[in-house]
């Protein structure tokens, strides 16, 4: 089997164009004043004490679960959806943010850095279970194609996957000090 570039890049859009429909749909969810305090809360209460190892360690949890065959396509739908639900919580209570529209965050560094790996997880979740219902791996005359054709590229884009988000969680760690860090009154209960 051949690596075929611009086959793989077209995956990975898909995989971007699900997360961000999702993520969309979530931020569009309209929130009570109560809801969108619940919501809050819970995020603040969930990031707390967090730093840029937290962050990473949090985003490539949520990665792999990406990769998953054919359930990641799913989480990172439910992913995407609970991150714009956050998004809607966090701009609801926050004055001035209503008017940003929420796609604005995947133009940072660090929010283009995670669309590119969780729609790379997202992607290869889908041809991970296209490759083993064609490959048939459980066939010992099948193990080591299914390997070089399958498992070794998964294997590596879990090391691309880890540091992107790396340098991702980096940056965005340094963005959060540079705006006033996690008790800053965005993120703050109410």
């Amino acid at each position: 089997m051949r690596f075929n570039f611009k086959r793989r890049l077209l995956y990975i859009g898909i995989g971007a164009a699900i997360f961000l429909a999702a993520y969309s749909g979530g931020a569009a969810v309209p929130l009570s004043e109560e809801e969108a305090s619940m919501v809050r809360d819970q995020f603040a209460e969930q990031i707390e004490g967090i730093d840029a190892f937290g962050i990473f360690l949090n985003n490539f949890r949520i990665s792999l679960a990406m990769f998953i065959p054919a359930a990641g396509g799913g989480f990172g739908g439910f992913v995407g959806f609970a991150t714009g639900t956050v998004y809607s919580a966090i701009a609801e209570q926050t004055p001035g943010l209503t008017n940003i529209p929420p796609l604005l965050i995947f133009i940072t560094p660090f929010g283009i850095m995670e669309l590119f790996v969780y729609a790379m997880g997202m992607s290869r979740s889908g041809i991970l279970i296209v490759r083993i219902a064609k490959d048939k791996p459980w066939r010992a005359d099948q193990r080591r194609p299914f390997f070089e054709n399958v498992l070794k590229p998964t294997f590596i884009e879990l090391g691309i996957a880890a540091v992107v988000l790396f340098a991702a969680a980096i940056i965005e760690w340094e963005i959060i000090e540079l705006l006033g860090g996690l008790d800053s009154t965005v993120l703050q209960p109410s």
